[in-house]
């Protein structure tokens, strides 16, 4: 940018100078005060158009927005930020994990971006509330983590959705589905079919849960339960979203998944579809899709199908002591399918098993697989397969209670 540090910051305190505290402006009237200073700047330094607007836009994102972390906001192909500290900042795009020139001026810089993200979802974090999970204004999930727990620097990891939700469509055309798996969920949803998404770390859950519910009939009465609101129903509008909230050294009490989930049951809904099981909160996603509220939908982290039962069973025994039979019996009755994700060698996210939950045979819950990815050549660095047809669905009732009789499922 040909600008010193020192530089940047006294030219920013004769913009912050003149501005007009007894008002709230506008960003073009900041703009317009911002190219003033920075003309007499560069007619001073010699500065070129292309460092003068560098320099105009670094000033502005300091001022209005998040800082160095903005342009990278902006990028649509960035799909995840991860700031360590005031002077590392990482970042994902197309598949590849970067080290960005920018970064923050100071610590104190840092911080006030932090209480910024925090602050525009009214969430609080500060030493006595270190972690905090909050979103930006266009649906983007963050989680920060104060200094000193964080010990080498406040950290922020950054999550990007895209503006516009992607649909099944958009996951058939990029390769993650196949047409057919798509159709054969798009019936079971219509259906009511209970089914949870599993998968690991920046699978794709949450997309793939947003793109599910596409499939939810536009009349019916939907209640979304997320930690910070990430879903973006489309068509939806009988729809009620709602979010957690933490507590506060003012007294403020938490508001759990849990107490959630138990207002949502009084709220005559349809469908809950709850963004994600982490702990005891299962055992009340179980318990709704026990008790008549059929095509619920979840997600949970875990490595296989079979590995998302056990977990399951952990996160019930989190919430009330149980014999393992009645918990293996409230899943095998509850969930219906079992999608599972996975993000292969080259980046690319794909659907790696569907299974159906057929029942409890001695003792353990019985996994039926539908579809199955099946990798194709010589297992090079690109990942070529396709998700083949394994078997034939075998509960059928709420199919047949839809009207859906004669399709070979």
């Amino acid at each position: 940018m040909g600008v010193s540090e020192r530089e940047f910051k006294e030219l920013k305190e004769r913009v912050l100078a003149e501005v007009d505290l007894t008002r709230e402006l506008s960003d073009e009237e900041i703009c317009l005060l911002i190219e003033k200073y920075v003309e007499d700047y560069s007619h001073i330094h010699a500065l070129t158009l292309k460092e003068r607007e560098l320099l105009e836009k670094a000033l502005f994102y300091s001022m209005r927005k998040f800082d160095a972390i903005q342009e990278l906001l902006e990028d649509p192909a960035v799909t995840e930020i991860m700031v360590n500290g005031a002077e590392h900042i990482f970042y994902e795009k197309e598949g590849r994990l970067m080290e960005s020139k920018s970064r923050f001026s100071s610590k104190e810089k840092l911080n006030d971006v932090i209480q910024q993200m925090a602050g525009n979802n009214n969430r609080m974090v500060n030493e006595a509330s270190p972690i905090v999970d909050t979103r930006l204004p266009d649906g983007s999930r963050v989680n920060i983590v104060l200094e000193p727990v964080s010990i080498d620097g406040s950290a922020i990891s950054i999550r990007k959705f895209p503006e516009k939700p992607i649909l099944m469509e958009n996951l058939i055309r990029m390769g993650s589905v196949s047409e057919e798996a798509a159709g054969f969920l798009r019936l079971l949803v219509e259906s009511g079919y209970n089914i949870f998404v599993s998968g690991g770390t920046g699978s794709g859950k949450t997309t793939f849960l947003n793109a599910l519910s596409q499939y939810i009939p536009r009349e019916e009465r939907i209640i979304t339960i997320e930690d910070s609101a990430e879903l973006q129903l489309v068509d939806k509008p009988n729809l009620v979203r709602l979010e957690t909230r933490n507590a506060n050294t003012e007294g403020v009490e938490p508001i759990t998944i849990r107490d959630l989930i138990r207002t949502a049951l009084r709220m005559r809904p349809e469908r809950i579809i709850v963004g994600e099981c982490r702990g005891a909160e299962a055992l009340d996603m179980l318990q709704a899709m026990n008790t008549g509220h059929d095509g619920s939908l979840s997600t949970g982290h875990a490595n296989s199908c079979r590995d998302m039962l056990s977990r399951m069973e952990t996160m019930v025994l989190m919430g009330m002591e149980l014999p393992l039979s009645a918990i293996r019996s409230q899943i095998a009755s509850g969930i219906d399918i079992l999608v599972h994700l996975g993000r292969l060698r080259d980046k690319s996210r794909k659907v790696l098993h569907i299974a159906e939950i057929a029942g409890m045979e001695h003792g353990e819950i019985k996994l039926h697989e539908l579809f199955r990815f099946v990798e194709e050549g010589e297992g090079g660095r690109e990942v070529c397969g396709k998700l083949v047809r394994t078997g034939e669905l075998i509960a059928r009732e709420k199919l047949a209670r839809a009207g859906i009789v004669e399709k070979k499922l």
